[in-house]
């Protein structure tokens, strides 16, 4: 029986890498169902109070990473208050859109959209777009990064 629930562990896990590419997928929720598995059926006294603590803020900034990240970028390219806020819309509205291109198209469309709207420069809009593309993409290392640190973790701690 152990063997299956570590199978199904293992398989959460992987999971959670696979809502990079499929935000459908919810990758945190696959985190911390491998943990509680762990927790509940495997070892209940495996997993201390700081490593719960710990799991909890990761997944705080796990949860907001990409936000943050098309946010920080279309501002350092230039973009305008409005311009991240419709990246961070986009961000949200791209994960339940042609997943996973609708991460990338749909904030990069939206800031270049709201750029516009606001009297900029095509060039300018164009610019501030690009950096909601970066922010895309340092968002997904973000993820990648911390569910790594999470996992190995999770294998330290037990």
């Amino acid at each position: 029986m152990e063997f299956i629930l570590w199978t199904i562990i293992l398989v959460l896990f992987l999971l959670s890498f696979a809502s990079l590419i499929f935000p459908i997928i919810p990758g945190t929720v696959a985190l911390w169902a491998g943990f509680l598995i762990y927790q509940f059926f495997i070892n209940s006294d495996g997993l201390s109070f700081f490593f719960w603590t710990a799991m909890v803020l990761l997944t705080l900034v796990l949860i907001v990473s990409d936000i943050i990240a098309n946010s920080f970028f279309v501002k350092k390219y230039g973009g305008t208050k409005w311009g991240e806020r419709s990246a961070a819309i986009g961000v949200i509205v791209g994960s339940f859109i042609i997943p996973p291109f609708g991460l990338i198209i749909i904030p990069f469309l939206a800031v270049l959209v709201v750029e516009l709207l606001q009297q900029r420069s095509p060039k300018e809009s164009m610019r501030a777009s690009i950096g909601s593309l970066f922010g895309f993409l340092s968002g997904s290392v973000a993820k990648i990064v911390i569910q790594l640190i999470m996992i190995i973790w999770f294998f330290i701690a037990i």
